[in-house]
């Protein structure tokens, strides 16, 4: 082999950088085992909540220390950094999918338009978008044109605002607004973009990732590690949109609450339907009864405002409070039209808003001095820095502002115009506080104070800081799952990565004996290439990736045996050991084969990456750097331990006593058979089809939309029983399984999906908490439910939620992949292959073998213990399947291809055949190895993924039987046909 020592030096090299990059995860985890210690050693009670503040407390007053590993300058944040990303399924985390809202961004580039036409168009634009691909502006777009007639986007009333005046014209044409208004929503869309990448900066979690889709208007965001479930959300869906109002006092409303609550008793007494007579058949239960007419509990009870409201009558800032239940209602009342219209005079833009915070479940009402446009006197783009502080007391945390210079005039102003009265602080339409007004503020400084803790305090000066949403960002897509299920999934992918890699080395000294040794060190090495790889490029490790991981283990074997049952027919022949070796690693020998075949898989795995999302882009890369560091340590690694291993005239043996003659002198007639296995794979497909139209497939919320929970009891609990149980809360039966162990199941709702709003997801997982209450133990608290702390014992371990929008764009995108791999094989088998036939057999192969996964997936999701939903992972599950059936298939036709060309006297049928016998040796050895690093995963590998390692396992079975009695004998029957034409 040329340039040993070059190749010798890269290694060496290539090694250390990778213990060095893998080096700072093993320092990181050891400081975090000391914050568990610590932990653990100092909680007063053993609270998984008190346990992970304590460790959460270590590591900040270690974060920023030099010299914390006993050496160097390296500080717990500066190892952190370095260290190996785990994703969300093995850390605990959130990742959510934001849509910016485009029709919010609409409304305001039109100032808020009244136009008839424009506003049908976006609620045309807002019914469609539910059932359509298309980005909601182009909807908008299209639902305009059908409806405006002669009106025009540059109507002073939609967009020929004085905003944009410059830019659109009153003779400016649809289509040339069209491109004005795309960019403008583009320019709100990025500015979005960079204000949530501000706070998400400032949360305080490491490693995390944002990153815009497309021009969609969707920003995914991965957050590993974070726990606050609520806080993240509330971080990343508040508009933040800051205004400073006047207020009226409880003393100057006390009239009109009056007035209110004597017009909302009269409607809802007009609107009550009158009692019916009694019947004469009723007087003997009335004598019975006896006389009850005076009774108090008879009497009707009149409903009102102050049913649900208590006003003040005060001169405070606060007009009534009212309990956070009947918020709602009062609302309600509020806003009638006959309630509106006894605001008269100054009072008449009154617009009433509730506390941020609640009092012992009471919230106090506002009622703000608004006017006819809703456009506070100060907004928050005055302000030009914000602060957690304390106040003068030194123990209740607020928020300090800093204005600008026009804030500053502002603020003054209306301080002194409102000395002796009330200022409020609005923040997304709720009151954080509305102080008296002592004095006049010249300074340019104010503060926020509500009954904060030091989180919400400092989330909200960095909310502040960053400046406010151009339009609300609502969550589509989100997963979290819990620490407690991510240390759970970390121990058993540890198990079955240990397990799966004995597996494959013994197999290996067992079957090539010596020479299985050498094989071994090359696969170890290329462990370590693919941990370092990942490291140093940041990449993000799941649970699929790791399963990404352990199953190119497995493949990277097949280079090493296609190189070695080349060597033992080598050998056979009569070549000494080291030409042997050397025609072996040639081209002509096995790697034209290896590139062929892992080429294929390389482009599958691209495939993914580009269409997937989250895990399974984790998996693509992994499969992807794991292909590569294979070839390498295969095709150099391999070969320079074999070439020292055989220096003057040392032998190496290739088989040991037992597998020296195993799949030798091998002559199967496999084209006679052909027959056989289009029956038997055609009434396989055919049952398959029929299960598919009758049985359907077990579609996950991935592609229909709906909320998933993992949620584990203290006990045994019977899926059917928590059904009937939650149907009673949610109007209709959730599914609901066993996952995993008994005592855990999986419940998927589509209860309240369509619904939209920060509120619906705690209101959907307050009502899953009330139907199983009766399941958890005695004093289990909504906040113990919820979860989200490490040692978490019951509750909710993880959900995920994705709208229906978004479900219909991810199964368009899996389509999408499936047919860009089928088309990216067909095209690269006919470059390598020059002929159409090799390509058509290779696709009706892994075509076959996608039915018939399909197929045993709608027969059998309805019987298996495990969960077997068709989403994401099962798409990744499927595109890996496609790339190994083609690297079989792959390798049959390389050597198909060579004995066409070394026997040109052979007949066609002769060639085949023996192209299939002689490389059986190497397909049922690599399928064996395969097999068996899956069933590790399978058995060990936890729930979350068994599913996906089931449709791997039932695809490499498959894709083993198409590569010998599919792919080739199709190739064959359309050659041979193709030549009986000519």
């Amino acid at each position: 082999m040329q340039n040993k020592g070059l190749i010798r030096l890269f290694a060496i090299l290539f090694g250390l950088v990778s213990l060095y990059s893998l080096s700072f995860t093993f320092f990181a985890n050891k400081v975090e085992k000391e914050a568990k210690t610590y932990a653990y050693a100092n909680a007063e009670e053993n609270s998984g909540r008190e346990i992970a503040r304590l460790e959460k407390a270590y590591l900040d007053s270690v974060a920023n220390i030099e010299g914390v590993l006993g050496f160097g300058k390296f500080t717990y944040n500066d190892i952190k950094d370095k260290e190996i990303n785990l994703g969300l399924d093995l850390k605990g985390g959130i990742n959510a999918t934001l849509q910016v809202s485009v029709k919010d961004i609409l409304v305001g580039l039109s100032n808020d338009s009244k136009n008839p036409a424009f506003n049908k168009a976006l609620e045309a634009a807002t019914v469609a978008q539910k059932n359509s691909s298309q980005s909601y502006f182009e909807l908008f777009y299209q639902e305009f044109e059908n409806i405006a007639g002669d009106t025009k986007l540059s109507d002073p009333s939609i967009f020929g605002t004085k905003n944009l005046r410059e830019k659109i014209k009153f003779n400016t044409t649809n289509s040339e607004a069209k491109e004005i208004i795309a960019s403008e929503i583009d320019a709100s869309i990025s500015t979005a973009f960079q204000v949530l990448r501000s706070r998400i900066d400032k949360f305080g979690v490491t490693q995390p990732n944002i990153q815009r889709i497309g021009t969609s208007g969707r920003i995914l965001i991965e957050l590993p590690g974070a726990k606050d479930v609520e806080r993240v959300k509330k971080l990343l869906q508040s508009t933040a949109e800051l205004q400073f109002w006047e207020v009226h006092t409880g003393q100057e409303l006390v009239q009109f609450l009056v007035a209110a609550n004597q017009q909302v008793a009269e409607t809802i007494e007009a609107e009550t339907p009158e009692k019916k007579e009694t019947k004469e058949g009723d007087d003997s239960i009335n004598d019975l009864l006896g006389d009850v007419e005076n009774d108090s509990i008879n009497q009707p009870k009149v409903v009102s405002l102050f049913s649900f409201l208590q006003p003040t009558g005060q001169a405070s800032s606060v007009i009534g409070y009212a309990s956070v239940k009947d918020t709602a209602k009062v609302n309600s009342y509020l806003n009638k039209k006959e309630v509106r219209a006894l605001l008269t005079g100054e009072f008449k833009y009154t617009k009433f808003l509730w506390d941020a915070k609640s009092k012992d479940d009471f919230l106090s009402l506002y009622a703000i001095k608004s006017n006819r446009n809703d456009k506070a006197p100060i907004e928050g783009d005055v302000i030009s820095d914000a602060s957690q502080q304390f106040d003068q007391l030194g123990a209740n945390p607020e928020v300090s502002m800093s204005m600008n210079g026009n804030g500053t005039k502002l603020w003054a102003k209306m301080t002194s115009e409102n000395e002796g009265k009330f200022v409020a602080v609005v923040l997304d339409d709720y009151v954080y506080t509305a102080p008296r007004v002592n004095d006049a503020i010249t300074g340019g400084r104010t503060s926020i104070s509500g009954n904060f803790t030091i989180e919400e305090a400092t989330d909200l000066a960095n909310v502040l800081k960053a400046g406010k949403l151009p339009a609300a960002a609502h969550i589509i897509q989100s997963e979290v799952v819990g620490p407690s299920l991510g240390q759970e999934a970390i121990s058993a992918s540890m198990i079955s990565f240990a397990i799966a890699i004995l597996l494959v080395l013994v197999w290996m000294i067992l079957y090539y004996g010596k020479a299985g040794w050498y094989a071994n060190v090359a696969l170890l090495v290329n462990i370590l290439f693919i941990f370092g790889v990942l490291t140093s490029f940041g990449a993000v490790l799941t649970l699929p990736g790791i399963a990404g991981i352990i199953l190119t283990i497995g493949m990277s074997v097949d280079a090493n045996v296609i190189i070695f049952e080349r060597i033992k027919e080598n050998l056979a022949a009569g070549q000494g050991i080291g030409a042997a070796i050397s025609n072996g690693f040639s081209i002509k020998g096995a790697l034209s084969a290896i590139i062929d075949a892992n080429i294929t898989t390389l482009l599958t795995g691209g495939i993914l990456y580009i269409f997937g999302t989250g895990p399974i882009q984790g998996f693509a890369f992994t499969l992807i750097v794991g292909i590569l560091t294979s070839l390498f340590t295969a095709i150099f690694i391999t070969r320079m331990l074999l070439d020292g291993a055989t220096t003057k005239g040392k032998t190496l043996a290739f088989a040991t006593a037992t597998t020296k003659k195993w799949f030798t002198n091998i002559n199967i007639e496999f084209l006679q058979k052909r027959k056989l296995a289009y029956i038997i794979s055609g009434v396989v497909i055919v049952i398959g089809i029929g299960s598919l139209f009758t049985n359907g497939l077990n579609y996950g919320v991935d592609f229909v939309g709906g909320r998933t929970y993992t949620v584990r009891f203290d006990k045994e609990v019977n899926p059917s029983e928590v059904s009937g149980s939650l149907k009673e809360i949610f109007g209709s039966a959730p599914e609901v399984k066993t996952y995993g162990s008994n005592n855990q199941l999986k419940v998927t709702t589509k209860y309240l999906i369509e619904e939209e709003g920060a509120e619906v997801d705690t209101k959907v997982q307050v009502a899953l908490f009330n139907g199983l209450k009766q399941y958890l133990p005695a004093g289990t608290t909504i906040e113990d439910f919820k979860g989200g702390f490490d040692g978490q014992t019951i509750g909710v371990f993880s959900y995920a939620k994705v709208e229906p929008t978004i479900a219909d764009d991810i199964k368009e995108s899996a389509g999408l992949a499936v047919i860009a791999s089928l088309i990216g094989v067909f095209l690269y088998i006919l470059l390598r292959f020059k002929k159409w036939e090799f390509s058509l057999g290779a696709v009706a192969a892994v075509f076959h073998d996608v039915l018939v996964v399909l197929a045993v997936f709608s027969l059998t999701y309805k019987l298996m213990p495990f969960d077997m939903e068709i989403g994401q992972s099962f798409i990744a599950a499927i595109l890996t399947v496609v790339g190994y059936s083609l690297n079989d298939t792959v390798v049959i036709f390389d050597r198909i291809r060579e004995f066409t060309t070394e026997h040109p006297k052979w007949s066609f049928l002769d060639v085949v055949n023996k192209g299939l016998s002689s490389t059986l040796g190497r397909t049922i050895n690599t399928s064996i190895t395969t097999l068996v690093v899956l069933l590790a995963i399978f058995l060990f590998g936890g729930d979350s993924i068994k599913g996906f390692m089931f449709a791997l396992i039932v695809g490499v079975v498959v894709g083993t039987y198409s590569s010998l009695f599919i792919a080739s004998p199709i190739m064959y029957d359309m050659a041979k046909k193709n030549a009986d034409k000519k």
